[in-house]
C-alpha cells in the first residue's frame, strides 16, 4: 500500500492526531496557527493556512507541552513536514 511505504523511511512510526498548535518565530513576535495531523517522537506533519512565509526552522507549541524546536524536513501548499531538533 502506498501509505506503508512511506512509514518506511520514517525513524519512528507517527500516530494520527488532530491537535491545535503554534508555529512561533522571530522571537515570539510571528506566529501561525496550524493542526497536527500527525505526531511522534521524532517529528510531525502539521496542516496550516499556505506554507508561504514560515521559515525553515520554529518552535512548535502544543497546548500542555513544552516548547519543541523543529526544523523542517518537506513542505507542500498546506502541509510542512518537520524533525524535531535535539531529539534522538
Amino acid at each position: 500500500m502506498l501509505g506503508e511505504s512511506q512509514d518506511e523511511h520514517r525513524k519512528a512510526q507517527r500516530r494520527p492526531t488532530l491537535k491545535g498548535a503554534r508555529i512561533v518565530f522571530n522571537s515570539d513576535r510571528s506566529t501561525f496557527d496550524c493542526t497536527v495531523r500527525n505526531l511522534s517522537r521524532q517529528g510531525a506533519k502539521l496542516q496550516v493556512g499556505s506554507s508561504i512565509g514560515i521559515p525553515d526552522s520554529f518552535d512548535l507549541i502544543l497546548p500542555n507541552t513544552a516548547r519543541q524546536p523543529c526544523k523542517v524536513v518537506w513542505r507542500k501548499q498546506r502541509e510542512v513536514g518537520v524533525e524535531f531538533i535535539g531529539v534522538n
